[in-house]
Formats: C-alpha cells, structure tokens, sequence
C-alpha cells in the first residue's frame, strides 16, 4: 500500500503559549482503518481540524495524496471527508438538498444515484423531504455522515461518530466503515468507544498531551503488550492471600471468593504451575480456572498513565 497521508512534525501552538500539538508525526496508509484513541485533551480534534484546514498549524507539513495542505489547499480538501464531533447543519433545509450541497460545494455535478445509495445506507431516504430541524439527534448525525460521503472522498475522517447516538445508527455506521474500506477509502477515526477500536481498526494511535505515543498494527500492539490473567476461584472464601503465595503479586477478588494471577504472554515461564503447586500447600481447594487477555482498552488506560499493561 501507498502512504495518502503524510504529517511531519506537526505542531500547534496557542498565543497563551498552550501546545495543543507537539510534534507529530505519522504516515496512513491507503485503504487502512487508524483508531485514534486518547483522553479528552489529548489533540485528537486539533490534529483532525488541521489536516482538514479548520485550524492553521504552527508549523511542520502535511500532504494528502501528495497535495500540501497550504500550498495546494483545494486538491488535498478535495480529497477529505469529514464527520465532526458537534452538529452544525441548516435546520430549515430539506435532508437531500443538505446532501446534495456538500457534494456541490467541491465542484461534482448532480449525481443522485449516488446520494439516494448513500441516504438509504444511511436509513435516511425516507426523511430526504425533512427538514433537518424535524430530526432526532440521531438522525442528524447521519446527516453529517452523508454529508462527508457525498464528494466520493478517499480519506474519511469521523470524530466521535457514535458518541451519544443509538445502537443502530452505530451498526450502520461499522457497516458503511467496512464497505469504504474494501473500496480502497482511508479512515481514520477517534473514538471513546475503545471495544469499536478493537473491532475494526487495523492500526491504532495513542495520543496524550499533543504528543503521540505510539501507532501500532492492532494486532501486534495487543500481543507486544497484553497480558494474559487468570482467575483462581476458590471452595472457600479467605481473609487475606497466603504467605506462601504472597511473592505472586495476586489480587483478590470480591469477598476473597477468587484471586487473580497476571503474567506476561511472552516471557519464557508462566509461573502457573508453581503457582497451583503453592496454592495445594496453602491447602486451598480449587472450584474453577478461568484465563482472559488484556484488553485493548486495558492497554490504551496503562498507557495514558505511563505505565504498561
């Protein structure tokens, strides 16, 4: 795959002196899925706003399609479509005129095959004579959805699509991600709803504090990092863990009723079978085992908090 959108050294600066970012860089490939996760804060918007020319950087550079985002500012927008987090539309317009005016707004002609497939996908067809006032806030975000697809772009920027809205529109919404991406369009996505991340991204960024921590294949990011942890539950509650089995850093669980016992997928011992071998001589009896990996979202918590998971 070729690299379509291209940030280097991206910075923002405020004239308080605030960095919103600070130094970023990052190469997206064509067709792939980026997750853009991090606390409120972090720069996730800034970064979107600037690539998209809401908001001029400080300095570095950024290309789109090989289009610079300053010096050939129409040929790289062109090429952007963009779900932003608030919802700004023109109550009294009808759906399918707020539609069509985006796709006209890029210079396209009148093409409404294309807005009908995109309205219906979208559960949008039969309010196209609505106007936008009459929608629930649900529907309204389909709208902006539509409205980024509408000029065919080949990178799709969605910030925060699904905050607040229904389950369904969040079904539909993976759906159309899905179809994009196996027409070659590039996503790139902030979310709160990390199990999304974990379900669709290919990659996926950490940024905290304008700086990014690290882009990683989904993947390899869950198995560089994750642990594996199992659960021990126990016949019979206790009070506290065993001094035999205190150097296994457990934590117990609930009333004492179980306890856990983390170790890392990579290391060269597990440490389990010690483990249970101690857990016999502290004359504790077993009633089940139960093992779970880290979670995508565990690994995002320990690294915003400097820590690993």
């Amino acid at each position: 795959m070729s690299t379509i959108l291209s940030i280097k050294d991206l910075r923002k600066s405020y004239a308080d002196g605030f960095e919103a970012l600070k130094g970023v860089t990052l190469d997206i490939e064509e067709g792939e899925i980026l997750a853009l996760l991090g606390p409120n804060g972090a720069g996730k918007t800034t970064m979107i706003s600037t690539i998209c020319g809401i908001t001029m950087p400080t300095s570095g550079q950024v290309t789109v399609g090989g289009h610079d985002i300053l010096n050939d500012y129409r040929a790289a927008r062109r090429m952007i479509g963009l779900v932003p987090q608030e919802i700004a539309l023109e109550p009294f317009e009808k759906v399918i005129n707020t539609v069509r005016l985006s796709r006209g707004l890029f210079g396209l002609g009148r093409d409404d095959a294309r807005i009908e497939d995109i309205l219906r996908k979208l559960s949008l067809w039969d309010k196209r004579r609505n106007a936008v006032k009459e929608l629930s806030g649900g529907m309204k975000r389909r709208v902006l959805i539509a409205k980024a697809l509408a000029h065919e772009p080949r990178i799709l920027f969605l910030d925060e699509p699904t905050a607040g809205v229904d389950v369904e529109l969040r079904k539909d919404m993976w759906e159309i991600v899905r179809e994009l991406k196996a027409n070659g369009v590039t996503i790139i996505l902030t979310t709160h709803y990390i199990e999304e991340a974990e379900a669709i991204a290919d990659r996926v960024g950490v940024i905290n504090s304008g700086e990014l921590l690290l882009v990683e294949d989904k993947d390899s990011l869950m198995a560089q990092m994750g642990k594996k942890h199992i659960e021990v539950m126990l016949a019979e509650p206790v009070d506290a863990i065993p001094e035999v089995l205190r150097h296994y850093d457990l934590t117990l669980n609930g009333a004492g009723e179980s306890f856990v016992y983390s170790y890392d997928i990579h290391g060269e011992r597990t440490g389990i079978t010690s483990l249970l071998n101690d857990v016999a001589k502290a004359g504790l009896v077993l009633r089940d085992v139960q093992t779970r990996q880290s979670s995508l979202e565990e690994i995002f918590v320990n690294l915003v908090s400097g820590e690993q998971a």
